[in-house]
């Protein structure tokens, strides 16, 4: 058994470099802020999906558009399709589970929208056929990923690559630049309500 306090250390250490690493990327991450507050500006919505841990990262951020992440302002369009249990199972069980975002997108996403899949490796299908039908709606797309992008990457306008292949602190940056995001077009927001 591994000594706790050294495991500690360690994912403590791992995490600092990984976020440390994030703050020279602005000019890879302020583009998705921007996207993201001339959407909603518009009137427009921001849907995201994901699997697994990257799915409750989808509703996370979807939750802070929608109720607040800091400050009292109007209430936002953030939707994650990775939420109504009917639509999932129906989908996966009738046409399979690689187009169940696609789908949502399909019914959901109109043009100017902005949809983000989230995937940690890439890789992942239904990632990969969310972003597909999200271009072809006329969506701005948006992946975040890891430091390689997988197959996903060429598939979106604008790429999180956040620079670990470790899904642990993939997931944690991800959620550290969704954050500051959203706190960005709160803010935003909040100052047109004053």
């Amino acid at each position: 058994m591994s000594d706790f306090n050294q495991l500690f250390s360690a994912h403590v250490s791992d995490h600092l470099s990984v976020a440390q690493a994030l703050s020279g990327m602005t000019a890879q991450i302020r583009p998705l802020a921007e996207a993201w507050l001339t959407a909603l500006q518009a009137g427009k919505k921001v849907l995201f999906f994901g699997n697994g841990g990257s799915a409750a990262d989808a509703q996370h951020l979807a939750a802070e558009l929608v109720v607040r992440f800091r400050q009292n302002r109007r209430a936002l369009p953030g939707i994650a399709l990775t939420t109504d249990t009917s639509i999932l199972t129906a989908h996966s069980n009738d046409f399979g589970f690689e187009t169940v975002f696609a789908r949502q997108v399909e019914a959901l996403a109109q043009p100017g929208d902005v949809v983000v899949g989230i995937s940690t490796s890439g890789n992942s299908p239904s990632i990969m056929a969310g972003l597909k039908a999200a271009k072809e709606v006329g969506c701005v797309t948006i992946c975040f990923t890891g430091a390689g992008g997988g197959a996903c990457a060429p598939l979106a306008d604008l790429v999180l690559h956040v620079p670990s292949d470790v899904t642990a602190r993939i997931q944690e940056c991800h959620m550290l630049v969704g954050h500051v995001l959203c706190d960005w077009v709160e803010d935003a927001f909040a100052q047109k309500q004053a």
